[in-house]
Formats: structure tokens, sequence, C-alpha cells
């Protein structure tokens, strides 16, 4: 049986700029998630369902930034259908972000009423790219943005993308809570696991504590670490090819 590789991109990321990565795959069957379609954060039948992946199908799951919490939880939910798990610059279980902007109460209202306001009047389609072409600035030491103009501005520029951004990363830190219940305990069998950890460019200034969180969660996983000098945070678009890397040392199929 063939393993269907399921890609979940991060906060405010694009199946597109993903390209590079399957391209390095010609062999494999990859499916990445389109988070402005289905959110990182949904549960895993929505995310299997975007992908549209057949009810007996093994699967290898690659996570980047939260989309590496996102696919944690499902290995550690479902063990039996991951035959892979690859952490992309993973956010940390610990990420809990601040309680009083949790989806539901009070300041996420308020917080969610000044994006819409914002998306009303314009505003992200005035700055919306120049924000994205900053962070990839920002987060890239290639400095290489792999979506055309037009799609970043659909993207990007569109009055809704803010009140998405929000919502991702708000329901990311209930996510961190729920997969740092997961890892607290005696974690079961878990699917081989790579974890791959950026620590180049703007990453160099938090390396030495991010590095050792993310051998903590590693261990806690069984998994082991490769650590990426030449690349930042966006490690799809600095190193596409160490995470090919990683899919192609998978065991075959069972």
């Amino acid at each position: 049986m063939t393993v269907i590789w399921i890609v979940v991109p991060g906060l405010a990321e694009t199946p597109e700029e993903f390209a590079r990565v399957v391209e390095l795959l010609p062999d494999e069957d990859v499916r990445v998630i389109d988070p402005w379609r289905t959110p990182i954060t949904s549960d895993v039948d929505a995310l299997r369902a975007a992908a549209d992946v057949p009810p007996d199908a093994e699967i290898g799951l690659v996570g980047h930034s939260i989309g590496g919490l996102a696919v944690l939880r499902w290995a550690l939910t479902r063990p039996l259908e991951v035959t892979r798990l690859v952490l992309v610059d993973t956010s940390l279980t610990s990420e809990t972000g601040w309680r009083v902007f949790y989806p539901g109460t009070r300041g996420d209202r308020a917080v969610r009423a000044v994006a819409r306001f914002l998306g009303r009047i314009g505003l992200p389609s005035v700055i919306g790219t120049g924000m994205r072409r900053l962070s990839v600035r920002v987060g890239s030491m290639a400095n290489h943005d792999l979506l055309s103009k037009a799609t970043a501005r659909s993207r990007y520029g569109a009055d809704t993308s803010w009140l998405l951004f929000w919502d991702e990363l708000a329901g990311s830190w209930e996510l961190a809570a729920e997969v740092q219940k997961l890892v607290a305990g005696p974690v079961g069998a878990l699917a081989p696991t790579t974890v791959l950890v950026a620590t180049g460019g703007s990453s160099r200034f938090t390396a030495t504590r991010w590095l050792a969180g993310q051998r903590r969660l590693a261990d806690k996983l069984g998994g082991t670490v490769e650590v990426l000098p030449d690349s930042a945070h966006l490690v799809h678009l600095d190193r596409p090819d160490a995470i090919a890397a990683a899919v192609l040392r998978s065991p075959r199929p069972r």
C-alpha cells in the first residue's frame, strides 16, 4: 500500500509555498492542506477530509510550525494509521498563549471585532501583501517567496484574511494545551519521528532555548533531531530538500 503524505502548513501559510517540497518528491503521493479552506486546528476528521484520504490509507504526516501541533495530535490520537511523522520547526506544546484571548472569551471577541472592522475599511488590501513580503524576509534566509503577486493579493489582501490569521493563532493555543496533555503522560507506540529544527537567520537569536525545547519534545516522542543551521523558521523555503529527505527516510509501507 502506498503511503499518502499529508502536509499541514503553519500560521498564515499557503499550499503554494510548499511547491518545492512536492517537486522534490515526484514518486510520493503528497497532499498539502489549504489552511484558507480548512483551518489548521480543525479536528482530525476534517483534515482527513480536506486531504481526501481513503479510510484504510497509511499516512505520513508533515507539520510546520503550528501545523506541527496539528499532526502531532493526529499521530498521538490515531497511532495505528500514521506510519511516519516529520515535525518541521514545530510549535512547542508549551506555546499555550494567553487564556484571556482563547476562542470564545471577551478578549477573543474584541480582537475579532477589530479584525472585522479593519477588513471592512480595506486595510488588508493595502498592506497585506507587504506584510507577507516582510514575513518571508524575516522568516527565511533565502528570501525567495514562491507566491505569485496575484496569489499573494488574493490571500493576504482579502478582507477576511486577518480574521482568519487570528482564528488560527488563538486556536493553536488550545491545540497546544491539548497536545501538552497528550505528551504529559506515557506516550505509547508512535510512528518514527523526525524533528527538523531551524537555528539560522532570525532563528539564531533564540536558537539555544528553541533547540533545547525541541530536543525535549523529540525525547518524549522517541524521535530524532536534525539541526538546520542554514535555515530560518520558514524551512520549506530555505531547506525544502531537508523536508524531502526526512520523508524519503521513512520506512516502506507495511
